[in-house]
């Protein structure tokens, strides 16, 4: 908050630098005012989203943004945290860790529909030792678990272990059928008829 003003610092809220253009304006205002909204049930903030409308409202507008940066001293340059709007380069980053982490995601599946093969009554596994055997830090692991549990593959079970649900032992079972069938498809194509 700015003690003199009473009013947040609205190039912190929305993350971009005093001179950023309308377009990192308006694509930081997007971002940030879809995570708080009071509709999204995991990041919903409501007040931290009038921050972001009131800061983007403020400074749209050429006139009210230059009066802004008058009354608060703001020089256009200053080190304040930005937004940042993914490049080409980026993308391509993106797509790579995606793959990697299909990967991950499909270890993780196989190896908890092995223990609930072999342990049906005592299927949960701790978390931990799953994240060990992937080698991926705290942040990508609970990423990975997020992604498993929100699409219904694995669930927490009672004693705070991960264990694969119908759909999760589904999933394993249609992935290995779709990989069986792979080499047939691939040799009927290949032999002349």
């Amino acid at each position: 908050m700015d003690s003199a003003q009473g009013t947040a610092d609205y190039y912190t809220v929305l993350k971009v630098n005093p001179d950023c253009d309308g377009r990192i304006l308006e694509l930081a205002y997007h971002y940030f005012a879809k995570m708080y909204h009071p509709d999204n049930a995991e990041t919903a903030n409501p007040e931290k989203f009038n921050e972001v409308v009131e800061a983007y409202r403020a400074l749209r507008d050429p006139e009210r943004r230059a009066e802004y940066d008058r009354l608060h001293g703001i020089i256009a340059g200053s080190a304040t945290p930005h937004f940042h709007v993914p490049n080409d380069g980026d993308t391509a980053l993106d797509e790579r860790a995606a793959l990697s982490d299909a990967e991950s995601h499909a270890k993780i599946l196989l190896y908890l529909y092995k223990r609930r093969r072999e342990h049906a009554s005592d299927a949960g596994v701790i978390g931990w030792y799953v994240q060990e055997m992937l080698g991926c830090s705290d942040e990508h692991f609970e990423f990975h678990v997020w992604y498993l549990k929100s699409k219904g593959f694995i669930e927490v079970t009672e004693q705070g272990t991960i264990a694969a649900t119908i759909a999760g032992v589904d999933h394993v079972i249609a992935t290995s059928r779709a990989s069986a069938a792979e080499p047939l498809r691939i040799q009927q194509t290949l032999t002349p008829h």
